[in-house]
């Protein structure tokens, strides 16, 4: 069996994999089974960027790190990757800042890990890139003479061409791209926006089945929904709910109704929006006033980014709002964390939750909504109110869709999920959590590399593409 080369921007430390809440590490569990090379940063900073990969075996899984300097940092990560990309990505364009500069870093930054992967790349491995931060690393592979195969994963949202196109280096990261012999995407919409970038910005030929040639290379775009492992997560939370974390909190609810959130702080979340809409149910529906408590689980991110701090400071202002207007001597309607738990402590509070709110403004997939499903008890499981514009909305038609602009249809949904009858709410889950079985992490993870095995390793008339080619 050929060995799986992994390449992500960052390989976590491998002792918090399933202390996560959602993410790659988590969804590429099935994957770590087989040998393994991951490759990545190591999450530190040095004086500058490391030539030689540091290695540590964890079983079938070879960890490779680099260090990266604080100037490719700067402009790699926190420049390019997320003040540009990131906002594109997630249809922002208004706050999506460009410069000449960071994208030059970006690009160099993937020349460097290629360089980096390279030596310790095998003529058969297959290999599978992820995400925004490494579209250019197929074709910077290529560059270096490696036929191998190489698939692609955008785990976030891929925009329409007339936005995509907004990113002056637009057409060369699409050309990025094609270098891969399998790009894949969480939904239909993200697969058909890539491919109309294609043809569009670069003039591909498209053929059947997702498949398009650019510059004398074929490739193939697939939609395959990543997931969790929900028989693992249901009986994590069916453990937690006995657990000591568990237990403090049903004591502090005193019989209310707990609703939750669980989201990254980043301003595609909608998080400002989702404390709005909690203001309107206590506003217009005032019987669930005392009777409900509302906790939302905001680990800080990218505290670097600008954007990121007036973000908090602006939620730390609307949270304060919220209970100075609405609290009683013995209740506090929103509690509002910005530090993570252990996914197995949330495991147990999504069990305990009549209601998840997963409202994001854009979102690539959102596991969150699938570990709540997961969670549920199912002769009383709770409720899911999920955006439209979360990726997981595409396949989870049971949840209770809402457009997370929309203040008044949010409250109303909660309103809606918290009143809703035993059967109903049993129906609902049961057709849900057969969902989150089918789009399951393993299905994820077994027919992407399916896929990829059995795809043509990707030539140009029997040579890597060409500088002037990639231009």
């Amino acid at each position: 069996m050929a060995r799986l080369v992994i390449v992500s921007n960052r390989v976590p430390a491998y002792g918090d994999r399933k202390e996560q809440s959602g993410g790659l590490a988590v969804a590429l569990d099935e994957a770590l089974k087989q040998e393994t090379l991951w490759f990545g940063w190591s999450g530190k900073t040095a004086a500058e960027t490391g030539h030689t990969p540091t290695l540590m075996q964890r079983r079938a899984v070879t960890l490779a790190t680099i260090d990266l300097g604080a100037d490719d940092y700067r402009r790699f990560y926190v420049g390019f990757a997320n003040s540009t990309l990131w906002p594109l990505m997630h249809y922002r364009t208004g706050i999506m800042e460009y410069s000449r500069e960071d994208y030059q870093g970006y690009r160099a930054v993937n020349r460097h890990y290629a360089a980096a992967l390279s030596p310790l790349l095998r003529p058969d491995d297959i290999v599978w890139v992820h995400d925004y931060h490494l579209m250019p690393l197929a074709h910077e592979l290529r560059e270096l003479g490696h036929l191998n195969r190489i698939g692609f994963f955008l785990h976030i949202p891929f925009p329409p061409a007339s936005v995509f196109d907004a990113l002056p280096s637009a057409r060369a990261i699409v050309r990025d791209l094609a270098s891969c012999d399998l790009s894949g995407f969480q939904t239909e919409e993200d697969s058909a926006n890539f491919l109309s970038c294609a043809t569009r910005l670069t003039g591909a030929t498209l053929g059947n089945d997702g498949r398009f040639r650019l510059e004398g290379r074929d490739s193939r775009s697939v939609t395959i929904p990543v997931g969790i492992d929900p028989g693992r997560f249901a009986r994590q939370a069916e453990r937690a709910a006995n657990s000591e974390n568990a237990r403090r909190m049903r004591e502090s609810l005193s019989g209310r109704r707990l609703i939750i959130g669980v989201d990254r702080l980043d301003y595609s979340k909608g998080l400002g929006n989702r404390f709005e809409a909690y203001t309107r149910l206590l506003e217009q529906f005032p019987e669930h006033r005392l009777k409900v408590s509302y906790l939302q689980v905001t680990p800080r991110s990218r505290s670097d980014v600008g954007e990121y701090q007036v973000l908090k400071r602006n939620l730390d202002r609307q949270a304060g709002k919220i209970n100075g207007k609405f609290a009683e001597f013995d209740w506090v309607p929103l509690r509002y964390m910005t530090r993570g738990l252990p996914r197995t402590t949330l495991a147990g509070f999504y069990r305990a939750a009549a209601v998840g709110l997963v409202t994001p403004l854009r979102d690539g997939m959102n596991l969150v909504a699938k570990e709540y499903i997961a969670a549920q008890e199912p002769l009383d499981p709770g409720v899911l109110v999920l955006s439209r514009f979360a990726g997981a909305a595409a396949h989870m038609k049971e949840a209770i869709i809402v457009n997370p602009y929309d203040a008044d249809e949010v409250a109303e949904a909660i309103n809606d999920a918290l009143v809703m009858p035993g059967e109903e709410r049993r129906a609902r889950w049961e057709a849900l959590y057969a969902t989150v079985n089918r789009d399951s992490a393993a299905a994820w993870c077994q027919r992407f590399l399916r896929e990829l095995s059995g795809a043509t390793p990707s030539v140009c008339n029997g040579q890597p593409r060409s500088d002037s080619q990639a231009a």
